[in-house]
């Protein structure tokens, strides 16, 4: 439908400004999330000495939480919708920030075990609620800037999360990597209880209790057996039987939301060949972006051998590309939208992972530092603008339902890149001889670019299909 004179002059009228304290309220919850899920892998080995335990044990510090976010991201549309989505943003950092509390207090690791999961429980609902909010109170016209700017911390802290914790273990204890949530939460607290709009709970919704029931189990399911499959392999029982099981719950939930009146996760967006489109290519440019970023910090630490805090310290221009990405992106998705934005992003990624294919001991700290920081620009063109684009396909009265299906598939698609990159790693230095050298360590870290390469090709491929703009899909389009 064609905008009216009046709806053109409110959106010619807009300011961020007006928006600004929202998105910073929401921006520093998905921060407290996004870090507390970054800031463990560099302290995975002192975990291990502290509880002096072993690596698999420990593992399950990150398996746990990681399950019990694709849990409660599904509920997130029904608890906001039920008790307002400000009310329930709030209520899951309480929840979080008491889980951080717990576990930096941990003298087992089952108990720290089991306040990881308590923690993925708040944190899980999060992004999902803040995303739709922004959405919702954002211009249409200019959704590419803002959710740009949203986009930042999703960025930053996956980026400065590694280093923070190196400082933190180096200079003090581990105990502080959870105790640093105390503060950033009670901020994100009294921003979000200070500037998040009070909206009215939609009290006709009725409870999808099939689909409750039925959503955690299928996501847990499919989660836990990709974590299977980077430590056994696919072909293990303990990958096999979660997967298979995962698979059929998820299609009788599949099957139970398609015939629901108010389904726990509105699935008919998957009616509009645009939405599909778009989250396919978010879905590959996802598994090549945090497949690599995982191997950054990893290739420093065990072929260059820096420590945690010098291997922080080489990825900070790939965070400052990064945010230079998600602003620059977002003007450009706002003016020409996607497709531009979206084929330029994921050029720069694919460059950069071609250059990091050719890497060894020996390669210098300049190349390093320049192929990590295309990488981040390509991360900052692609990954808010993209989801932008996904979620302006959807039906926007049910953006507060749609949002966490893309976040539970986000979950799940991060999880899985990171996992066949470390399962390829580990393939290629055990068939390296038992006294390899550092170059021959670094050419196994080379070879695996290679396969986070070939998504991000197959996410420029898709890309290359996108329209110039999109028109924002109706509930009852495509029926």
């Amino acid at each position: 439908m064609p905008e009216t004179n009046n709806s053109r002059s409110m959106q010619a009228d807009f300011s961020l400004k007006q928006i600004l304290p929202i998105l910073l309220a929401v921006a520093s919850g998905m921060f407290l999330v996004i870090l507390d899920s970054t800031i463990m892998n560099v302290a995975v080995p002192k975990l291990v000495s502290a509880f002096d335990t072993n690596l698999s044990t420990i593992q399950w510090v990150i398996t746990a939480y990681t399950l019990s976010l694709s849990a409660v991201i599904p509920l997130a549309g029904w608890f906001s919708d039920r008790f307002s989505p400000k009310r329930m943003f709030m209520t899951s950092i309480v929840l979080f920030v008491l889980a951080s509390v717990l576990c930096a207090m941990a003298t087992t690791p089952e108990q720290l075990i089991f306040f990881r999961i308590v923690q993925g429980l708040g944190g899980g609902m999060v992004a999902p609620i803040g995303i739709a909010t922004v959405f919702m109170v954002a211009p249409p016209d200019k959704r590419g800037s803002v959710m740009g700017i949203l986009g930042i911390p999703m960025l930053l802290a996956p980026i400065l999360g590694p280093l923070l914790s190196g400082w933190l273990i180096e200079y003090i204890n581990w105990h502080w990597i959870f105790f640093i949530n105390v503060p950033v939460g009670v901020l994100a607290l009294l921003m979000a209880w200070r500037y998040l709009p009070a909206s009215g709970a939609k009290l006709s919704n009725k409870l999808d209790v099939t689909g409750v029931l039925l959503a955690p189990v299928a996501f847990t399911s499919i989660v836990f057996a990709v974590h299977q499959a980077g430590e056994k392999g696919w072909s293990n029982l303990w990958t096999l039987a979660p997967l298979a099981g995962g698979l059929v719950i998820l299609a009788v939930f599949i099957w139970n939301e398609l015939r629901q009146k108010h389904p726990l996760l509105e699935l008919r967006v998957f009616r509009s060949p645009t939405f599909v489109h778009g989250i396919s290519v978010a879905w590959l440019n996802q598994i090549a972006l945090f497949g690599s970023i995982l191997l950054f910090p990893l290739y420093l630490q065990q072929v260059r051998g820096l420590t945690p805090l010098e291997a922080g310290l080489y990825v900070i221009p790939q965070a400052l590309l990064s945010t230079v990405g998600i602003n620059v992106g977002g003007r450009l998705f706002d003016r020409f939208g996607v497709r531009p934005v979206a084929i330029m992003g994921i050029l720069s990624l694919c460059g950069s992972l071609l250059a990091l294919t050719q890497i060894d001991a020996q390669t210098s700290s300049l190349y390093i530092i320049c192929s990590f920081a295309f990488a981040g620009l390509g991360q900052g063109l692609t990954m808010m603008q993209i989801n932008t684009h996904v979620l302006r396909s959807a039906p926007k009265e049910l953006i507060s339902r749609v949002t966490p299906i893309t976040t539970s598939a986000q979950q799940i698609m991060s999880s899985f890149g990171v996992t066949i990159t470390m399962a390829f790693l580990a393939k290629q230095i055990r068939g390296l001889p038992a006294q390899h050298s550092p170059d021959q360590l670094g050419h196994a870290f080379g070879s695996t670019f290679w396969i986070t390469l070939s998504f991000a090709i197959g996410a420029l491929v898709l890309s290359l299909f996108f329209n110039f703009q999109t028109k924002e899909m109706s509930i009852h389009d495509n029926k």
